[in-house]
Order: structure tokens, then sequence, then C-alpha cells
């Protein structure tokens, strides 16, 4: 649903050139975010765990080579070798080892599933924080238009008052009066600019492109009607939710591998060994000795661990303690989902709600505005009414614009909290963007090549230095939003 009217909301408005939308800084941060390309990295790494722990149950083949110079030998022995080249090749297959590599597979596994969760909730984490900067850009633009637009409408009533001054109608305490207010206006145009300028480099930052003319963002679909529903929905969908269940699966795992460590262990060995004395075995009776011979053995060996000093016991109490810490973990992140769920649920309400009222406060005070300018027009009014008039409405639209970004905002870290807000759900696979963390792992999961590699690692995300550092100039709009 998300990824429809993300589609639709975006083909909806008419953009002009050169225009950016939601939908595309979006996609630009899932290509060149470089915190979520690291944790991808960082899930590749955690996919080899599984290959690293199976290791350590299957066969090991080794080969040793050594030549011995004797430099000095036994005044005794008159058949000792001056020198001897010796290779040797031995295999081992672990039959049993007492569920340790079979519970480190497994804990291996479970990291590797708690790993793609929390890369879910990465993507989701940056696409929230594209969406709040994304937002942040085209308010602090309104508030910049509204500021100058007040610059200008006071430096209009100044003059007017001057004038007026001028022919007696008014006196010099309205002058400064009028002076005050367009000071005030000109330091809160600067404070907008500013804020503006920050919210362009941040957008910067998340992005990798600097923002250009952007447009409003779709509707958010799939909100719920609900906080109950909501919390359902983040309950099972949640991905720090799911990480935090995997790791302590995992931890469980890694306590029955602890305890392994006192059973005992199985294993076949083979070996095969080739000596060459290069004819100097025997010395002066070398003809009688073979100078070259072929050994081969194999056999079962199994270990019982008798006494080890409580380590095997202290490991799996320690194993024991970190399961527990993790499922305490699990109920923490469960606490943190369903307080971010009711919070974020509240401020979306609570922002829709301040829309409502923000544009009646918006239409008042146009009207407000209007009347009192006629009524200090025919002297009913000061020019401090008017003042306050044009304050007041210029307070309503900032709210205004402010609720608005509120309510997406807090509208989308909803979704993101329901697990609802992140690549999977934005239709990047109808253009082939989608990285799915799974090929990865079923890549190296099974390989057993020592020479194996990947290529030499490349950063893959863009870097910011040749961007221009940003402005607070603005396009040029006929009316300014909430007229």
């Amino acid at each position: 649903m998300f990824r429809l009217a993300m589609l639709a909301g975006a083909a909806a408005i008419a953009s002009p050139a050169q225009a950016d939308t939601l939908r595309e800084a979006l996609v630009g941060a899932y290509q060149t975010n470089p915190t979520l390309q690291a944790a991808r990295a960082n899930q590749r790494a955690t996919d080899e765990n599984v290959p690293i722990q199976r290791a350590s149950g299957l066969p090991g083949v080794s080969a040793t080579a050594t030549h011995i110079e004797f430099l000095k030998r036994s005044a005794n022995s008159f058949t000792a070798p001056e020198r001897n080249l010796s290779v040797g090749v031995d295999l081992g297959v672990p039959i049993y080892s007492g569920g340790a590599v079979k519970n480190a597979v497994r804990a291996a596994k479970q990291r590797v599933t708690a790993g793609q969760a929390n890369l879910r909730g990465t993507e989701s984490a940056i696409f929230s924080f594209v969406v709040a900067a994304y937002m942040d850009v085209i308010r602090n633009e309104a508030i910049v238009g509204l500021s100058t637009n007040q610059v200008e409408v006071l430096s209009v009533n100044l003059q007017a008052t001057e004038d007026r001054f001028e022919i007696g109608d008014l006196t010099r305490t309205d002058i400064a009066q009028s002076q005050s207010r367009l000071a005030v206006a000109q330091s809160d145009l600067r404070s907008a600019q500013a804020n503006l300028i920050l919210a362009r480099e941040n957008y910067i930052q998340l992005v990798g492109e600097a923002p250009d003319n952007l447009q409003p963002p779709p509707p958010l679909p799939g909100l719920p009607d609900n906080v109950a529903a909501a919390i359902d929905i983040a309950l099972e969908n949640n991905p720090d939710l799911i990480a935090a269940k995997e790791r302590a699966d995992a931890a469980r795992f890694d306590a029955k591998a602890a305890g392994a460590s006192r059973m005992p262990t199985v294993s076949l060995f083979a070996g095969g060994d080739y000596s060459d004395f290069y004819g100097t075995l025997g010395g002066p009776t070398s003809a009688q000795f073979a100078q070259t011979e072929t050994t081969a053995n194999a056999g079962v060996q199994i270990s019982i661990p008798i006494f080890q000093g409580g380590r095997p016991a202290a490991l799996k109490r320690q194993a024991q303690a970190r399961s527990t810490a993790a499922l305490e973990q699990v109920i923490e992140a469960e606490r943190d989902v369903i307080a971010q769920v009711r919070a974020s649920y509240s401020s979306w309400q609570a922002a829709n709600a301040i829309i409502e009222s923000s544009l009646s406060a918006v239409s008042a005070a146009e009207l407000s505005l209007e009347g009192v300018r006629a009524e200090n027009s025919i002297g009913n009014r000061t020019i401090l009414d008017v003042l306050n008039a044009e304050q007041e409405l210029l307070s309503a639209r900032v709210q205004l614009v402010t609720a608005r970004r509120n309510a997406y905002v807090a509208g989308f870290t909803l979704l993101a909290a329901m697990g609802k807000a992140e690549a999977r759900d934005l239709g990047l696979e109808d253009e082939g963007l989608l990285y799915d963390p799974t090929l990865n792992y079923e890549r190296v999961k099974g390989r057993i090549w020592d020479w194996d590699s990947d290529p030499e690692p490349v950063a893959v995300s863009t870097r910011t230095v040749d961007i221009p550092a940003s402005n607070a100039e603005i396009q040029t709009v006929e009316s300014q939003p909430g007229n």
C-alpha cells in the first residue's frame, strides 16, 4: 500500500524541471548513504560467522615438509644420517564434539537473521531521518518566504507611517512602533534563513545531493485507526524487536555450546609420511639401508575431559547469564516499541488537530487584519493594532506550516515503528534497486575453499565535498502558504 501511494503521489504532482520528490530523496539515500552502506557491509561480515563455525566440524588436511642438516652427530652413532627430508600429510575428521559445533552454527544462523532485522531497522531509521530532513527544508523554505513577506509588508507600513507623520496624522510613537516591528521581523528573517541553510545541509548529509525545488510529499497510507491496532502491527513487524528475539535465541544456543566442553570428543585421523636421507643413512654401510621410506597410519581418537579446573562450568554459567540478559533485552525492545508507537501516534493526532485549528486561525487572522486596516484608515484603530494583527497572521501561518511538517514526520515515524516504512514498502524492487541481504548469505554459507576471496573493498557512498555550500535563497512565489 505504501509503495502504491508513494508512486501514485509522485505521479500526481506536476513537477517542474529539476524538481525533487520525496521518493527520489529516499532512493538517493538508499543507494548512497554511508551509514546504510556500512550496515550492509557489517551484515555481510556477520554472514561469514556461519561458515566460520561450521569449519570446526569439517575435515581438515595439512601437509608439512622438513629438511634437516645434522651438523654434529653422536660419536657412538655410526649409521646416523647427515641430512633428512621428511614430508607428511595428515587428515583429521571430527566425528563428535559434544554439540559444540552444531550449537555454534545454530547461534551464528540466528545472528544472521538478527542482523538482517537490524539492517531493516537501519533502513527504516535512515528513511525517517530523510523524511524529517525533507520536510524541514519545505517548512523552513515556507517560513523564509513568510518572513520575507513580513519584512516587505512592515517596510511598506513604516513608509506609510512616516508619510502620515509628515502630514501630522500620526506621532513619533507610531513610527517607533513600526520601526521596532520591522527590526524584529528582519531578525526573524535572518534566523529563518540560518535554519533553512541548516536544514539543507542536513538533507545533503543524508541524501548525498542538494535539495532542488522539493515537491509536496504524497499522502501517507496505511496509518492505523487507533493506537491499539498500531501496537499489534508493531509487535509483529518491528525490526528491532525481531532482532532482539533472534539474539535471544542465539544466546540460548551459545549456552548449549558452552557446556559441550565437558563432553567427550571423537575424531578420525589418517596420515602419511615420506622420508629421504639423501644416501647418508648408515654411513659407510649406507648401501645396506633403504635411503627412502614411506609410512602411513590411521585411527580413532577419543578425548574424555576429566578435570578442567571448573572452566567448562564457568563458561556455561556465563553463557546462561548472557542468555538471561538477551531475554531481558527482548522485553526492553518491546517496551521501547510500544512507547514509540504510542508517542508517534499521539504526536500525529496532535499535529493533525493543530493543522485544523491553524487553518481556522489563519482564516480568522486574515479577516482580522483586513478589518483592523480598514478601521485604522478611519481612525478607529491604532498603528499598534495593525502591527499586532500582522504579527498574529504571521504566527498563525508559521504554526500551520510547522504543524503540517510535524504531522507528516510523526505519521512516517509511526509507520517506521510499525515496520511499514522500509525499502520493501517503497517499491524499489520495481527498479531493481532493492538490496537483498539473503543473497550474500546464500552465496557464502556453503563455501569451504580456503583461497576464496571477494574483490578489494571499495566505498559505494558518494562524497559531498564537491556540493556547493547551501544558501537561504528560495524561489519566488506569487502567494505564501495560507494566503
